[in-house]
């Protein structure tokens, strides 16, 4: 399995697999937002493409092109092809620098980095038929305010991942009694029994559960109460492999 990645530039951006840190959750006290299996995992489920330089982005509120302006710290001469505005309405352009290719069945999910908060700016989220496309997309942001936005060197201005959408048409939405499958019923008492139970003594300041802090079945793949196997295939940390130079 490849992701086929093409310069169409003489100097493209650095792209690397999705790292997991983020300011915000390295804020919280003890970095507690990182016990979030389903946070972390989702920084980590693509590849990065990062800023070649920083810049400033205004915009003044006005719906057109010359209402956003550019201001980009020296040192980069192609920055004019890099990032500009080209819809107009507030949307800042971005040109990723590669065409990617995918296998047969396999499209391209592009968004601003997962969790990655900024004020002022919203990343457009993209689909798009990379086993086939022979030319590149763009990816774009959306001010929400007027005012100032700035990008630094290496943050991440896209966000790629991929996956099969075209047999989500495949399947059926059911809705179904949890009383229909004893199993799950049985799986899902079971947690909520201890997730009350061990709740109730962090509250009352439980000096073992306090210890433990918060409980780990999710992240280590485990059922509660062993009532069913465990996942043969849970994944708790995730390490894509890097761009290499192919010939």
């Amino acid at each position: 399995m490849e992701l086929e990645c093409f310069p169409t530039t003489g100097r493209p951006p650095d792209l690397v697999p999705g790292r997991p840190q983020r300011g915000w959750m390295d804020r919280f006290a003890d970095r507690h937002p990182y016990r979030c299996l389903p946070l972390t995992m989702a920084n980590t489920t693509g590849w990065e493409i990062l800023c070649p330089i920083g810049f400033t982005i205004e915009w003044n509120g006005g719906v057109h092109q010359n209402d956003i302006t550019f201001r980009a710290d020296p040192g980069y001469p192609d920055f004019e092809d890099f990032v500009k505005s080209h819809f107009s309405h507030g949307v800042v352009t971005f040109h990723p620098g590669y065409l990617f290719r995918t296998p047969p069945g396999w499209s391209m999910w592009t968004s601003g980095p997962p969790n990655h908060i900024k004020d002022g700016i919203q990343p457009l989220v993209g689909l798009v038929e990379t086993d086939w496309l022979p030319f590149p997309f763009t990816m774009n942001w959306m001010m929400t305010r007027p005012g100032k936005v700035r990008f630094e060197k290496s943050e991440p201005f896209c966000f790629i991942t991929l996956l099969q959408d075209k047999r989500l048409s495949e399947f059926d939405v059911v809705q179904r009694s949890m009383d229909s499958d004893e199993t799950l019923r049985g799986q899902y008492d079971a947690w909520h029994r201890q997730r009350t139970e061990f709740n109730t003594k962090i509250f009352k300041g439980d000096p073992e559960a306090m210890r433990e802090a918060w409980q780990r079945f999710y992240f280590k793949g485990e059922i509660p109460e062993e009532k069913g196997p465990a996942p043969k295939e849970h994944v708790n940390k995730r390490r894509l492999k890097p761009k290499r130079l192919g010939f």
